[in-house]
């Protein structure tokens, strides 16, 4: 990547003026007509060597002039010190001509080569609804699974589901006690669901309003994991298989294939003799009859990791789960997806794990998300107001319908292109913010086929192909990439040249968003390009370039909706 190339050039410089290197950055400018690229490097430089930053920079600049090559055109001080750099006419001729030469492979990065990842994310819990909030920690984690595949890792996706457990408990409680509607092995899977939602948000609220419900529900509870129940195993049986076959239904929807599968059930006894060896060597406490992490001298708060029941609570199955994966998968770095209101537990998890398996510790990272609402407010499954994940997409996909049904498209294409619009306005509006950010969803903004949103996308990507195809049939080659000798360098080629280095940024610092906010960017100066240029034009000495930089734009949207996870209906 140019970036890195200067970034090497300057050090080589700093390091032939005898000046010890520090940290600094190089950059794009916000505004184009600072250059295609500025440094900081003069004045953190100048501030550390008591020098004049500005002269500095000078010298610096003088340096960069003499080593560089035709892909430089100019290199200019401005301001306190700033070194902005401006790339050559040819350079961006050679970079549109790359895009279309390497294809569906342009922005594949072996730079983490080797490198072994294990992303967990999604998480629903059996017994309980697939809602709006697995959805957007599927999102988020499918399109951290492919930015790191761009940049080269081995990557292995994973789902933990919480197969055992209080919730549990209150779920098969409320078959139980509903038994008389419970359903018949030929309704269809969609009752099933209902009737198990119904009967966890039914125990949820009776654990927290009755003293006998929940007391049944504790005692519940022990006898689902000691499996020493048989009445109680078949509602859970049936319940765990009812839930495990209706989330696999959603995944294809939602582009993810799991590599593993990994059930509390299968890491409870692991976890618990963890948390007995760490009492051992003094991480763990007994406290009142549980065995506990004191988290206070981390700065953090106790949690219980054994109850006084004598189970292991997700806590120590949290410590199992690692070295679980580790056996499963010799991995590098493992990245732990959550919603945000799991953050305070999760410092406590992983300062215990730092005691009890320090190298699993050094090699995870957890990252959270926010939370997805409607206009309406938050979702609840305890309350049983849950928004469902498909109730969700089928709702985006009515609208959908309404907006092309005026296009002339069969039933099946129709459901075919909603399908695929009503996910990728879903997914925009989850990735386009940080993770950790709170998103309401809103169904006008979200459906836009003009801005800021996945269906504009989608659209820019099919006017892209749609130009390559008329320029075909008018007999311009879309495969070379030449320019004019008049041409001036536009908006579109410079920030075609920055796809690989997004998609290593967006990795690195775990922020998906960057992706998009390149994507729209992008769409936005090619759309703008189109409206003030006539692309296909026979006799037009231009017009060959101007297919290629539709044609470079047209990978790069392909390659980046796919690095999110977005699809792209064939047509609109």
């Amino acid at each position: 990547m140019i970036r890195e190339t200067i970034r090497t050039d300057i050090q080589e410089i700093l390091e032939g003026l005898g000046i010890e290197v520090a940290p600094f950055v190089v950059e794009h400018p916000a505004d184009f007509a600072n250059g295609d690229y500025s440094s900081n490097v003069a004045m953190v430089l100048g501030k550390k060597l008591g020098q004049n930053p500005r002269e500095l920079a000078d010298k610096i600049a003088a340096a960069l002039r003499a080593s560089s090559n035709d892909i430089i055109e100019r290199i200019d001080v401005a301001g306190p010190g700033f070194i902005n750099i401006y790339l050559s006419k040819r350079f961006f001729e050679q970079a549109v001509q790359d895009v279309i030469n390497q294809g569906e492979n342009y922005g594949l990065s072996g730079r983490l080569k080797g490198k072994r990842t294990i992303i967990e994310f999604t998480d629903p819990n059996p017994f309980k609804q697939f809602h709006i909030g697995h959805m957007m920690s599927n999102t988020i984690g499918e399109a951290l699974c492919r930015l790191a595949e761009w940049n080269g890792a081995d990557v292995k996706r994973m789902v933990y589901q919480g197969d055992i457990g209080l919730h549990v408990a209150k779920a098969v409680w409320g078959m139980v006690q509903n038994r008389a509607g419970f359903p018949q092995d030929d309704d269809t899977l969609e009752v099933k669901i209902r009737f198990l939602s119904n009967a966890y948000a039914f125990g949820a609220r009776e654990y927290e309003s009755d003293n006998r419900a929940k007391q049944e529900i504790e005692v519940t509870n022990k006898l689902l994991f000691d499996r020493s129940n048989h009445e109680l195993l078949i509602y859970y049986e049936k319940g765990r298989q009812w839930s495990l076959e209706a989330f696999e239904t959603i995944y294809p929807r939602l582009g993810t294939t799991f590599d593993f599968q990994v059930l509390e059930s299968e890491v409870a006894e692991i976890g618990k003799q963890a948390v007995l060896d760490g009492v051992a060597k003094g991480v763990f406490e007994e406290s009142q009859g549980a065995i506990v992490y004191h988290g206070e001298k981390h700065g953090l708060h106790t949690r219980v990791f054994i109850n006084s029941q004598g189970l292991p609570v997700y806590e120590a199955k949290e410590l199992a789960l690692a070295t679980v994966k580790e056996k499963m998968y010799a991995y590098d770095k493992s990245i732990v997806l959550t919603a945000n209101e799991q953050d305070e537990y999760f410092k406590v998890i992983l300062a215990a794990m730092n005691e009890v398996f320090p190298e699993l510790r050094a090699k995870t990272t957890h990252i959270s998300h926010g939370m997805l609402r409607l206009p309406s407010g938050k979702m609840s499954s305890r309350t049983g107001e849950v928004v469902a994940a498909e109730g969700l997409i089928e709702e985006v996909k009515v609208k959908v319908l309404q907006k092309i049904a005026d296009r002339g498209f069969t039933q099946e294409e129709a459901d075919k292109v909603a399908e695929a619009v009503a996910i990728g306005a879903i997914k925009y509006s989850i990735l386009k913010q940080s993770p950790g950010k709170d998103i309401i969803f809103d169904f006008d903004k979200s459906l836009s086929f003009e801005g800021d949103s996945g269906p504009y996308l989608q659209y820019s990507t099919i006017r892209t192909q749609s130009i390559m195809r008329v320029a075909e049939e008018t007999g311009i080659a879309i495969g070379q990439a030449v320019q004019p000798d008049e041409w001036e360098v536009t908006e579109v080629e410079k920030i075609v040249n920055r796809f690989p280095e997004v998609l290593a940024n967006a990795y690195d610092e775990l922020a998906p968003q960057q992706l998009v906010t390149y994507l729209t960017e992008l769409s936005a100066a090619f759309n703008s390009f189109y409206a003030n240029n006539q692309i296909v034009k026979q006799g037009d000495p231009a017009s060959p370039y101007k297919v290629g930089i539709a044609n470079a734009v047209h990978i790069i949207l392909v390659n980046g909706l796919a690095a999110l996870g977005i699809p792209v209906p064939e047509k609109m």
